[in-house]
């Protein structure tokens, strides 16, 4: 197996609901371990928490996420995004539009300077996303 990439997303909360979100726009199998399954955590109410979960998307995208256990400092921001990118103009405005429901957009989905569509937006969970559909004018 080739040596990959993949984005590893933090949350307090709400990985399960936010990885939810982007099988909803991106397809593909969704697994979710808890801390209580791992066996992780002695505090009851993380046992219900994302120890890991890793959505695999039939195009062959992976993201992975947690929970960040109550004792651990989250830091908030927008220091990482997200890039999706590909040709299916589409597949991509599909996913766009269900990034950005709930969400805030940042640059608008449309034709960029270097001829593809591109646009940023934040999704309701926090996470920044690229989306860029090459050489694909929104016309």
């Amino acid at each position: 197996m080739a040596t990959s990439l993949s984005p590893y997303l933090s949350f307090r909360d709400t990985a399960r609901a936010a990885m939810e979100l982007h099988r909803s726009v991106l397809g593909g199998e969704l697994t979710i371990t808890t801390f209580g399954e791992f066996g992780i955590s002695e505090d009851p109410a993380e046992q219900d928490k994302v120890m890991h979960s890793q959505l695999t998307t039939p195009g062959g995208l992976v993201l992975m996420a947690s929970d960040t256990p109550n004792a651990m400092e989250l830091a908030e921001g927008s220091a990482h995004s997200v890039a999706l990118f590909g040709a299916d103009l589409a597949e991509l405005r599909g996913c766009w539009t269900g990034l950005v429901d709930g969400g805030t957009v940042t640059a608008p989905f449309e034709t960029a300077p270097w001829g593809d569509t591109f646009g940023m937006c934040i999704d309701r969970f926090g996470i920044s996303w690229m989306v860029n559909a090459e050489g694909t004018p929104t016309g």
